[in-house]
């Protein structure tokens, strides 16, 4: 469990803000991570680090079902997504595609730049800047498997013994 920064967006973020649709010619994840983030803050890319986290609102990932937002996302090597809410299909492909989420009541406490960790196993966030320690709900075990695979169908071909 190693510090990373906060990185601060607000509520709405839909995917389109993650990955703009002018992008979406490819489905190659480290192109997409090139540009994660780009319409929400232009120097998010020069800014962030891989082991970052982004840290929101309410209903992160509204709009399309697209998986590129996870994707992207995750190429960029993002830690995890940090929000009070998230959009219900964004949720979903977000585990299908390996990325950690959590849904934290308290997420407007982080403010950007905080230095921030996760004990998935306590289900808490530490906020090391100012001393905190938020709760969510933990990760099923099932869920974890999921992301430690890389996603669904790493994990299926995993466990029909394909991989």
């Amino acid at each position: 469990m190693s510090e990373a920064t906060a990185w601060r967006f607000g509520d709405d973020i839909d995917t389109d803000l993650i990955i703009a649709a002018r992008y979406l010619n490819t489905s190659d994840p480290q192109e997409l991570a090139k540009h994660v983030m780009e319409d929400a803050d232009a120097q998010f890319v020069k800014k962030a680090q891989a082991g970052d986290f982004i840290v929101a609102g309410e209903n992160f990932g509204c709009g399309s079902s697209r998986e590129h937002a996870p994707v992207a996302i995750k190429a960029f090597g993002i830690a995890g997504v940090i929000a009070k809410s998230f959009a219900r299909i964004f949720y979903r492909n977000a585990f299908n595609t390996g990325l950690f989420i959590y849904e934290v009541a308290q997420a407007d406490k982080i403010q950007e730049g905080d230095r921030i960790s996760v004990d998935n196993e306590a289900g808490e966030v530490i906020n090391h800047t100012r001393n905190e320690r938020y709760a969510f709900k933990p990760i099923p075990p099932f869920m974890q498997e999921l992301i430690a695979a890389g996603g669904l169908i790493p994990y299926a071909r995993k466990e029909m013994g394909l991989a």
